[in-house]
């Protein structure tokens, strides 16, 4: 199955009549630290893309690189007695990007997106644009409008 990637990426912001820089990186972000140190921006500023799964229904929590999901929170949004991470061929399945590189724009149809409140610290967040060494700047009310996501408290700490 081919991967979804920048280009998608790249699409979805022409269709939405965005002119967004990708910003590309000659060593890998697919974490947090990497991305941050990359970028030259703080951790939380890295807008990370977390695929849970409560039975057969995936969703997307994009939280600050210095956080951790709270499952709990996740579950209290009416997702299930269990919501777990996702594995890496299921994060390949459900969203069509590979580990480290998923997007919060240019997903799949029907996965609900969910931006939790700790991305509000920053005036400026950086999420993946579908490879493991790019990434996108935005805005939290920019990224909501983009994901039509929702905003919730889905934080558990530092992580």
């Amino acid at each position: 199955m081919r991967t979804r990637g920048e280009n998608e990426v790249r699409a979805f912001f022409k269709a939405a009549g965005l002119d967004k820089e990708i910003h590309r990186f000659d060593e890998s972000t697919h974490n947090s630290e990497l991305a941050a140190r990359s970028l030259g921006v703080q951790v939380g500023q890295v807008a990370k893309t977390i695929l849970l799964l409560s039975g057969e229904t995936a969703i997307v929590v994009v939280i600050s690189g210095d956080r951790r999901v709270d499952t709990k929170k996740v579950r209290a949004l009416g997702y299930g007695k269990r919501v777990r991470l996702a594995g890496p061929d299921d994060v390949v399945t459900r969203t069509g990007f590979a580990v480290g590189a998923v997007s919060p724009v240019a997903l799949p149809d029907g996965v609900p997106i969910h931006l939790d409140r700790s991305l509000r610290r920053f005036e400026t967040i950086y999420p993946a644009a579908g490879e493991t060494n790019n990434m996108f700047a935005t805005t939290p009310d920019e990224l909501l409008a983009l994901t039509g996501g929702t905003e919730a408290d889905l934080a558990g700490g530092q992580g």
